[in-house]
């Protein structure tokens, strides 16, 4: 008998709408799963923390408890990004220990714990607050292709693992490319070496190989597969329950569960996936095997496209997505799971918008002093010296990134009492994991995103005339193909300009610093009347949930700021003006 973990409430829809399901779209269905006897449900962690709170102004720690209310027969689970929590960087241990503490307290019961770069250290810390608090860990190794990624280095891994107290483990392929033979490959090879607790295979149908692996993966010995309601499955999410369940019938490895009661939900989640049409993307539906070439995993994929979209720039997807193999290998070959996918996606789209490299997101940076662990593979010294400076050699810490971390509950905790926005233990946590946008919507700023249909907008032929009224004054417009229009007989050629640089020198020596691309302003820098030099960090735009600093282009004064810290800017906004 095989037992499955169903991802519906938090994988299936952060692969394919971006991660916007709400709390209050999946409530009516939890009679109804909490009959079918999972092994477990994901409904917590990944995205669902940071969505939740940036878009959908609903507090996750809440969702929390109405869904372990909700679901009282089913064991709960969550994602845990091991030191990065929810997040996407590392956090001191006494914070990893209180958000472990309070989602056991809250409703979770298995922990899967995971490190982007799987590197160990990162996990022992989140590993010992899950066993001290009687939670189940599921200890995770993030699966990629790579030169350094072999079938031994994950099997020793796994070792690894089990040793450290794990009370089962897991494959966590969150691109969806791990092929038949390489899933018998790793999963026997764990059950020959020595490995007696039970094992996981999480994938998506992203390269349409996950039906085969799992098949593979349930004769080398897995005890648990990942699935999602058929609604929110297939694409760059999981296969299908119904679809396995109905598999696996009447085999030794059939699943026990009622197929009649999995339709039932099937019909309510169509209503669902209805419902969120807006967010569809069709590159998210499809079978795409180019995901065994750029790597890129579903969740990724999705936000990616409407990361691109929010910017203006949706046509850069392809560039992009040629872009984050050359990314990924100049770092070190890191997997691509959050925060390493956010981090080699975000720098792609960098590169591909400004030049290579010629702007680098903090996190990068951060990413390659060693901030969130030891790299898999090797980083060539031209990489860190572009990225880091000619004395890059300084930057570089060698032990546990955590251990550089100075504790923080106590201070985030006394700051949002002095701020009178302490309700609950929880909030201090929300604000120390998000202290920008957590502390927005702690103080009731954050607007809920709305789930606008939007009408299809048919292009104007061309040629076309037109009269237009501009301050009482009336122009006759000939538009006569799209590089030339006429305005009252006179001819006109038109150019469409490219995103402009965040700095432009004026005629009366000015110099205007814009911002780059979409984004919150999060941090200002500078006062009026400082004196910069080039290169200095002026203002820090958030922008698609990284870190950009904007920078002094040259030495001088700044005679103005235009914007304030929690500001939302537009590509092109003036930040400020230097003299």
């Amino acid at each position: 008998m095989v037992k499955l973990t169903e991802l519906i409430f938090r994988d299936a829809h952060q692969s394919l709408i971006a991660t916007r399901m709400r709390t209050e779209d999946m409530l009516p269905a939890c009679p109804l799963l909490d009959q079918i006897g999972y092994h477990s449900m994901e409904v917590w962690g990944g995205a669902t923390f940071d969505v939740s709170i940036r878009y959908l102004n609903e507090d996750p720690w809440e969702r929390l408890k109405k869904l372990r209310e909700a679901l009282p027969n089913t064991s709960l689970q969550m994602l845990e990004r091991a030191m990065n929590i929810v997040a996407y960087r590392n956090f001191p241990d006494d914070i990893v220990e209180k958000f472990i503490y309070y989602a056991k307290k809250d409703g979770i019961d298995i922990f899967r714990i995971f490190d982007a770069l799987n590197d160990l250290r990162n996990l022992e810390a989140p590993i010992k607050a899950v066993k001290k608090v009687g939670g189940h860990a599921q200890c995770a190794l993030s699966y990629t292709v790579s030169p350094v990624h072999t079938v031994d280095r994950y099997i020793n891994d796994f070792l690894k693992l089990q040793k450290m107290g794990c009370d089962s483990l897991a494959i966590k392929d969150m691109a969806g490319m791990i092929t038949p033979k390489r899933a018998y490959e790793i999963i026997s090879g764990m059950r020959d070496a020595g490995v007696k607790i039970p094992i996981d295979l999480h994938t998506h149908c992203t390269s349409g190989m996950a039906g085969m692996a799992y098949m593979k993966a349930l004769e080398a010995g897995v005890d648990i597969v990942d699935t999602a309601i058929s609604p929110f499955s297939c694409g760059t999410a999981a296969p299908p329950t119904e679809s396995v369940v109905a598999a696996l019938k009447d085999t030794e490895y059939d699943t026990g569960y009622d197929l009649k009661l999995l339709l039932e939900a099937r019909k309510y989640f169509l209503k669902v996936w209805e419902k969120y049409k807006p967010y569809h993307k069709m590159a998210s539906l499809r079978v795409d095997p180019s995901v065994t070439y750029h790597q890129i995993p579903g969740g990724m994929l999705s936000n990616l496209l409407f990361q691109l979209e929010q910017q203006g720039k949706a046509d850069k997807y392809e560039e992009v997505l040629k872009e984050i193999p050359r990314v990924r290998r100049d770092l070190g070959y890191p997997p691509l799971v959050t925060p390493t996918s956010q981090i080699v996606g975000v720098q792609a789209v960098l590169n591909v918008l400004f030049g290579r490299y010629k702007k680098i997101a903090k996190e990068t940076k951060e990413y390659v002093r060693g901030m969130y662990g030891k790299p898999p593979g090797e980083i060539s010294k031209e990489v860190y010296e572009i990225v880091l400076g000619k004395n890059w050699k300084d930057e570089i810490v060698e032990g546990r990134p955590s251990d550089y971390l100075e504790p923080m509950f106590d201070k985030r905790k006394k700051e949002l009492e002095e701020m009178g926005l302490l309700k609950k233990p929880e909030d201090v946590l929300t604000y120390a994991l998000y202290p920008d946008i957590g502390l927005k919507f702690l103080k009731g700023e954050v607007k809920p995103e709305k789930i606008v249909v939007k009408e299809s907008i048919s292009a104007p032929k061309i040629p076309a005339r037109y009269k237009i009224k501009v301050d009482g004054e009336l122009y006759s417009v000939n538009v006569k193909s799209d590089a030339e229009v006429e305005i009252d007989g006179k001819s006109y050629k038109v150019e469409i300009a490219e995103m402009e640089k965040d700095a432009k020198k004026e005629e009366h020596g000015e110099i205007v610093i814009k911002s780059p691309m979409l984004g919150v302003i999060i941090k200002i820098k500078v006062k009026e009347g400082q004196r910069v030099k080039k290169g200095d960090t002026v203002a820090i735009l958030e922008a698609m949930k990284m870190e950009n600093e904007i920078l002094a282009p040259a030495d001088g004064i700044i005679k103005k700021i235009n914007v304030k810290e929690g500001q939302n800017v537009n590509a092109g906004d003036i930040i400020a003006v230097m003299g």
